[in-house]
């Protein structure tokens, strides 16, 4: 089941619906092969190898400098960004609760990108949730 958080939208209408849709599929698939019960790593290298064989491209565990007044004071470490515009954060949860979409809204911000999209592999049927960051 998947389910979004922005609000005024329709269904079908926000950033990179295709290229969701291509990841959700490849999530799918992984399922699929892996049935539930693994760990969130197993899942997210799976799900990298499955988007490279569809011919995307994904960026694992990126590093991006999290700055407070001009001084780096952390590192963000996203688990993977798909074809340079798309936070995939696989997770093995009961269910997705607001400190995930808050990471999602940090990550966006920090990153610069405007679309997550959490994906849940603790059940037989994945659920998703995307997060759109609002631009000004």
């Amino acid at each position: 089941m998947g389910t979004d958080v922005f609000e005024g939208r329709k269904r079908g209408d926000y950033p990179h619906s295709e290229l969701t849709r291509k990841i959700i599929g490849a999530a799918m698939a992984v399922m699929n092969e892996l049935k539930p019960g693994l760990d969130e790593k197993v899942y997210e290298n799976a799900l990298v190898l499955e988007l490279r064989h569809l011919g995307l491209e994904v960026e694992q565990q990126k590093r991006f400098p999290v700055e407070y007044r001009g001084e780096v004071v952390g590192t963000l470490i996203p688990d993977m960004i798909v074809e340079g515009t798309v936070i995939v954060d696989p997770k093995v949860a009961l269910a997705f609760n607001e400190n995930h979409i808050a990471q999602m809204l940090g990550y966006l911000a920090i990153t610069d990108l405007e679309l997550a999209l959490l994906i849940n592999f603790k059940f037989a049927k994945i659920q998703f949730k995307r997060v759109i960051r609002d631009t000004p």
